[in-house]
C-alpha cells in the first residue's frame, strides 16, 4: 500500500512568512512530484486559519523516501522554510489502508 507523511506547519506572525511559505511549499510540489516512485506530493492551507499549511507526501512504498531525500532540493526546502515557523514542524507517518476488499463491520 502507499506510504504517506503528512506534515503539519505554522507560519509565524511575520507579515511575510504565509505568502513565502506558500511559495515555497507550490514550487517544492512542482519539483518533488517528478521524483521517482513518488505518487503525490499535495500542498494545502487552512481554510480557518491561514497560518496553517499540512503536506501531504504519497510514496509507492517506505523506500521511496530515498529518492526525495536524494533530491539536491531538499537541502533548500529546511533552511528557508523553519525559520518562518512558529513551532517545529509536526511530521507523521501512515501506511495507507486497502480498501479495494469488502470488510465486515462490526455492530
Amino acid at each position: 500500500m502507499v506510504y504517506t507523511l503528512t506534515v503539519h506547519l505554522y507560519a509565524s506572525d511575520r507579515p511575510d512568512s504565509i505568502e513565502r511559505i506558500k511559495a515555497k511549499l507550490i514550487e517544492a510540489a512542482r519539483v518533488y512530484r517528478k521524483d521517482k516512485e513518488t505518487v503525490d506530493w499535495l500542498v494545502m492551507q487552512d481554510v480557518h486559519d491561514p497560518r496553517a499549511f499540512t503536506v501531504v507526501e504519497r510514496f509507492e512504498n517506505e523506500g521511496s523516501q530515498k529518492y526525495h531525500l536524494e533530491n539536491p532540493y531538499w537541502k533548500t526546502f529546511d533552511p528557508y522554510v523553519v525559520p518562518l515557523l512558529d513551532k517545529g514542524m509536526d511530521l507523521r507517518r501512515h501506511e495507507e489502508l486497502d480498501t479495494s476488499k469488502d470488510v465486515v463491520v462490526a455492530p
